[in-house]
């Protein structure tokens, strides 16, 4: 049996070229508006030129294929997520949990996993971190005003944050600054797991 197509294939579908790259044009702007990125840091997250997106942004050129899918991965979102309307975006977000794609770090000490949404990034990340016996996660100094929230689940955690330090268990929570170098280690001898949120000022 043939599969219908969803409301959101169809939405786009029924659109024309016009319609697609005005939308274009103004969802990128807006995304752009919204992470507080200038056209140059645009630039710098999807590797298409300044003035390749200052026309993208104008609706002055109809960007390729690839040009397209390099902004919506910038914006960690699918093409189609793109181009949609936001009254179309589906109101709930599922990360699966073997979505390579949010595996941010994974050696053999540590596993670093996003649990929220791309497009998210730079405003609030949340993470799932699961750190092997000796274990590091060290981070330089993210911008000023940051910081992160740790819960620990399992395992024992050794927290340092500029010149404090300190330890959390199974159930602790702990919050610190995040606009100075610091690092999460495993203070113990089994597998630590732990949950990461970091807000961005």
């Amino acid at each position: 049996m043939k599969k219908k197509p969803s409301a959101k294939t169809e939405a786009i579908a029924g659109k024309s070229a016009d319609q697609i790259s005005q939308q274009l044009c103004h969802r990128v702007k807006e995304l752009r508006a919204a992470k507080g990125w200038s056209l140059e840091a645009l630039s710098t997250a999807c590797g298409v030129s300044r003035s390749m997106l200052s026309q993208v942004e104008r609706n002055e050129t109809n960007p390729t294929l690839a040009v397209a899918v390099r902004i919506a991965q910038a914006f960690g979102m699918s093409l189609g997520e793109l181009i949609e309307s936001p009254e179309n975006t589906p109101s709930i977000h599922v990360i699966r949990a073997d979505d390579r794609q949010y595996h941010y770090r994974s050696d053999e000490t540590c596993r670093l996993r996003t649990l929220s949404p791309l497009h998210l990034e730079k405003d609030v990340e949340f993470y799932e971190l699961e750190l092997k016996p000796g274990g590091v996660l060290r981070s330089s100094a993210h911008f000023e005003g940051t910081r992160e929230f740790v819960t620990v689940q399992q395992g024992k955690l050794r927290i340092t944050s500029g010149d404090d330090v300190v330890e959390v268990s199974k159930g602790d929570s702990a919050s610190f600054r995040a606009d100075v170098a610091h690092c999460l280690e495993n203070a113990g001898r089994a597998d630590a797991i732990a949950f990461l949120v970091v807000i961005y000022q």
